[in-house]
């Protein structure tokens, strides 16, 4: 049996495995977001349009005030006005926003002001573009806003509405075939027989992949026969851009995804150097990507996160970005070295990495206390206070 594969490299090969998107649709930008951009945007315009002002206060002449400290008021300029220019000598009342007059070159907060008849008494010094935004101070016309690949976020849109932006290209989102096999898996709700277990792992995973933005997942399942693993395989090809399993792929006689995926196309990666999720596996059916994710409910939740979702990104046009997490004190210690890279669910508890409950692959409530996961390199013991990597379950999400 071929030696197991390491995380990073498995993940390097992973992604040499998924197809950039090719399909492209136009979209409102209002409808657009967590989808990722298939080409660079560009501004057309400055923002602001024009110099404005900071502060409610008077827009002046600095050099009017250096003889005086009371100008009358020619003109009063709110927010969406168009002011004349500053007549010599005086004062324009304006508000946040609202654009600088012609000819004035500061604004006066209200702050520092004091009405006096028909004019107004300014208290404290000024100076040259005080309280004034100028033309192009946040975007200038012909800057690049965002690349190709980058995800629209919530503040990505607010910055290209300020540059006036109504629509943008993205890449069409990925159809995911979410398979699990197995004859003792039965769906919430039904009566259990003796031997069967409620498929948790379909809830897992379509959880985590909408959590991921994916909208179409067809659901299948498949019965413990080589034929009917075929079937199912064969018919998830042809209608989706990945195959996503959950069991079937580790050695045991009745696992015959794993045999299914190389008779229809081809298994690239299997046994992964990590615990849990060793029988991860990866490969194409009849030129679909598909991902194979052991069985194990904590399994799964692991290899989601750290190599199928990655994979999913890439689908989605994603550029790929590698996970910064933090560095923080073990709260624990392991004094028996194992051969594989181990991901501990754990939760931060006065600063320090406690792992949370039993860490079996099979157990799967302890995510529910855990806010992340620490890696334990292979090899290596753990003495309390020793710095670990920490990757919480919100970096690990996106």
């Amino acid at each position: 049996m071929s030696p197991l594969i390491p995380v990073e490299e498995a993940l390097h090969q992973l992604l040499e495995l998924m197809p950039s998107p090719s399909e492209v649709e136009e979209l409102y930008l209002k409808d657009a977001w967590g989808r990722v951009l298939a080409e660079p945007v560009v501004a057309d315009v400055d923002v602001p349009p024009e110099a404005n002002s900071s502060m409610d206060g008077y827009a002046v002449r600095v050099e009017d005030l250096q003889a005086v400290s009371v100008l009358p008021v020619s003109q009063r300029v709110p927010a969406g006005s168009a002011p004349v220019p500053l007549e010599p000598g005086t004062a324009a009342r304006i508000f946040t926003g609202a654009p600088i007059p012609a000819g004035a070159n500061a604004v006066i907060m209200q702050e520092e002001s004091v009405e006096e008849g028909t004019g107004v008494r300014f208290t404290a010094g000024v100076r040259p573009l005080q309280n004034i935004r100028p033309r192009g101070q946040d975007i200038q016309a012909g800057e690049a806003l965002l690349a190709a690949g980058e995800l629209l976020s919530a503040q990505a849109m607010g910055v290209l509405a300020s540059a006036g932006i109504e629509r943008v290209r993205v890449y069409r989102r990925p159809r995911v075939a979410l398979l699990s096999t197995g004859d003792e898996l039965v769906q919430p709700g039904q009566p259990l027989a003796p031997g069967q277990i409620y498929d948790a792992n379909r809830f897992l995973i379509t959880g985590l992949l909408q959590q991921a933005g994916v909208v179409s997942i067809s659901t299948w399942h498949a019965v413990d026969t080589a034929e009917a693993t075929a079937d199912v395989l064969r018919k998830a090809a042809a209608d989706s851009d990945l195959i996503l399993s959950s069991g079937g792929v580790s050695v045991g006689e009745e696992d015959h995804v794993r045999n299914q995926v190389e008779a229809l196309g081809a298994l690239q990666i299997w046994r992964i150097k990590l615990k849990p999720g060793k029988p991860f596996a990866a490969g194409h059916v009849a030129g679909t990507p598909f991902i194979g994710l052991p069985g194990n409910p904590a399994s799964s939740l692991v290899t989601f996160y750290l190599l199928a979702l990655p994979a999913l990104r890439r689908l989605q046009g994603l550029r790929y970005k590698p996970l910064s997490g933090w560095t923080l004190p073990a709260g624990f210690s392991r004094q028996r070295p194992i051969g594989r890279d181990e991901f501990l669910r754990v939760r931060v508890e006065e600063g320090r990495l406690v792992p949370q409950g039993n860490q079996s692959s099979g157990v799967l409530s302890n995510s529910l206390k855990a806010e992340g996961l620490v890696r334990v390199p292979a090899d290596s013991c753990v003495e309390p206070g020793q710095p670990l990597a920490f990757l919480p379950f919100s970096v690990l999400s996106g």
